[in-house]
Order: structure tokens, then C-alpha cells, then sequence
């Protein structure tokens, strides 16, 4: 199977480090034209937005927040203007992702959760609808994680945003697919990046006790999964979930 993306616009969140990067660059290689967003380091943006260029083809680095609706239209229509209407949405911007007991939250970090796995793929959705129903085309690929089917502990405000976010886009896959439209879920596990540099290997050993396959994943394996989805092969293919955590979930 060879998956074509030419002629398809990409808008992929957070897309600067880490999997939002390896996504990216995977669907401009695939032949898309690709909008990389970021809101925060604008030196580690233009070193991610050279590697995208470096691929070839019709790219653009857009900086937004994409949990303000204000932030979200602005950065649909700068898209648009640059590199054409979004076809492909990939929701994967995320923040900070401590661990620890419930009594140690409060709801002002519950409510950034929110903002991110919620609030902004729902303004995103909304933004890109009125282009993928005019056509009658296309893809919506949110990023969510095992620890929602995991029903990790010391993990509640992420572990409940990702169930919402599980939520909406099953929900969506079905209003949207009349339209032409799929919304898909890539799951994936503890895939080693930037914000895991400080993890401990007690914490490391642990985790791959659980692991079926004996390892840890690789960015370039949620990147796949995510080009397949995108694509025309998968064309029939909506509220379904890929994991990709080496078996970890298996029931």
C-alpha cells in the first residue's frame, strides 16, 4: 500500500516537537502540504519548519493558540491564505502532564485539560467543516492517549479530558460521516520525546514490564498510523481507535 496525500492540506497542532513533529513531517512526505503550528518557542519552530521544508513542497509555520476561538479562526484563515483550506486536522497540541494524587489538583488545571483535548479540537472541527462538507472530503485524526483505557491513577484531569475527547470524536464520526468525513483516534502509548528526557529507569522498567512486545514504541510508528488514517485507504475507515503501545491494551 502506497499512501498518496498529494493535493491534500494538513493542519497538524503542536507540531514543533515531539509526535505533533514526527506527524508533520510524515504527511509532507507523503505528499501533503502541511501548516505547522506552534504557540510557544519560535527558535525550536523555525529548526521543525526547516526540517518540513527540507521534505519539499508547499508548507507553513503558523504560531497560535489553539485553545482560544479567536486564535483558532486566525489560524484557519492565515492557512487558507498560504497553503489552502484544511483537509486534514490532526488535534495534538498538549501542555503539561504531571502525575500525582487527585487532592493535589485543583480545578484551574482540570479546566486546562479541558481547554486542550476539548475545547480546542472542538473549535478546530467547527473551523474546518464548512470547506471538508463543501467537498465532500475529509479527515479528522485526534491524538489520544492508552491512559483513558487504561484508567491510569494520579492521572485524572488528563485521563478524564482524554475520555472526553474519546467522546466527542466518536460522536463526530458519526454526524460527519453523511458528509464524507472520517474522525479517527490514534492511541498511543508511552512513546519516548523531548518531555520524557527526565523519566527515571525504575519508572522506564516498569512501564515495558507491561508492554507485550518488550520495548517502547517510536514517534515514526504513531506518524504511520496517523498518514494511514489520513489517507484514501482508509476511506471507510471512522470512530475507530488505532492503538500503538506495543499490545498494552490488548483485552
Amino acid at each position: 500500500m502506497s499512501i498518496d496525500l498529494q493535493g491534500r492540506t494538513a493542519l497538524v497542532t503542536g507540531s514543533t516537537r515531539g509526535l505533533g513533529k514526527q506527524i508533520a513531517l510524515e504527511l509532507a512526505r507523503r505528499g501533503a502540504r502541511v501548516a505547522m503550528n506552534y504557540h510557544g518557542n519560535q527558535e525550536v519552530a523555525e529548526a521543525a519548519f526547516a526540517e518540513l521544508e527540507a521534505i519539499g513542497g508547499e508548507h507553513c509555520l503558523v504560531r497560535a493558540d489553539v485553545t482560544d476561538e479567536a486564535g483558532v479562526d486566525e489560524l484557519m484563515s492565515r492557512v487558507a491564505d498560504q497553503i489552502g483550506p484544511v483537509d486534514i486536522l490532526v488535534p495534538n497540541a498538549t501542555c503539561e502532564q504531571p502525575l500525582k494524587p487527585i487532592d493535589q489538583y485543583d480545578w484551574a488545571f482540570f479546566q486546562r485539560m479541558v481547554d486542550f483535548f476539548l475545547k480546542s479540537p472542538f473549535l478546530l472541527t467547527k473551523a474546518c467543516l464548512p470547506h471538508m462538507k463543501e467537498q465532500r472530503w475529509g479527515r479528522i485524526v485526534h491524538i489520544t492517549s492508552e491512559v483513558f483505557s487504561g484508567a491510569w491513577a494520579n492521572f485524572c484531569p488528563y485521563v478524564a479530558a482524554k475520555g472526553g475527547q474519546t467522546g466527542l470524536a466518536r460522536s463526530n464520526a458519526r454526524e460527519l460521516a453523511p458528509h464524507g468525513i472520517t474522525v479517527n483516534m490514534v492511541s498511543p502509548g508511552w512513546i519516548p520525546v523531548e518531555r520524557h528526557e527526565g523519566a527515571s529507569e525504575e519508572d522506564r522498567a516498569a512501564y515495558l514490564a507491561t508492554a507485550p512486545m518488550g520495548r517502547f514504541g517510536e514517534p515514526a510508528d504513531v506518524a504511520a498510523a496517523v498518514a494511514y488514517l489520513a489517507s484514501e485507504e482508509a476511506k471507510f475507515v471512522t470512530g475507530a481507535t488505532l492503538q500503538v503501545n506495543g499490545g498494552r491494551t490488548i483485552v
